[in-house]
């Protein structure tokens, strides 16, 4: 089981933010991470996403490249300009061009991940970047 110390409620639990406005993925991410033993959040778009960040800093974020409001890019962009030191973050998207791959990358997302991707793929990014391996 992942460890921290974050939350009284969710006490020893790593907390991942999922931020993706596609309700279903979003409900199957969170399913999925809980079900591996940690706190999970759901922002719905790259506003509440932030505030969500910057309130309560959680260990990982998973990041939807393509929402209304504010695009994973302009979250990405903020979190890195708040944070002395990074959040974790995994950008997930359906876009297959290299040039959102290396403008994520310059922006210091931790692992770049195309969409359709299997949940396994994904838990194991969450692994290794949060050292719950």
């Amino acid at each position: 089981m992942p460890v921290s110390k974050k939350s009284s409620q969710n006490e020893g639990k790593l907390h991942v933010l999922i931020v993706d406005d596609d309700r279903e993925i979003a409900e199957s991410l969170r399913y999925a991470l809980t079900n591996e033993g940690f706190q999970v959040s759901v922002a719905p778009d790259g506003n509440q996403g932030v505030a969500y960040v910057e309130a309560k800093k959680p260990d990982l974020v998973i990041l939807d490249m393509m929402m209304p409001r504010r695009s994973g890019f302009l979250v990405l962009e903020r979190l890195r300009q708040v944070f002395e030191e990074p959040v974790k973050v995994i950008m997930i998207t359906g876009n297959e061009g290299t040039r959102h791959r290396e403008y994520a990358e310059l922006l210091g997302v931790n692992d770049y991940i195309h969409k359709p991707f299997t949940i396994d793929r994904l838990l194991a990014s969450v692994s290794n970047l949060l050292g719950t391996e």
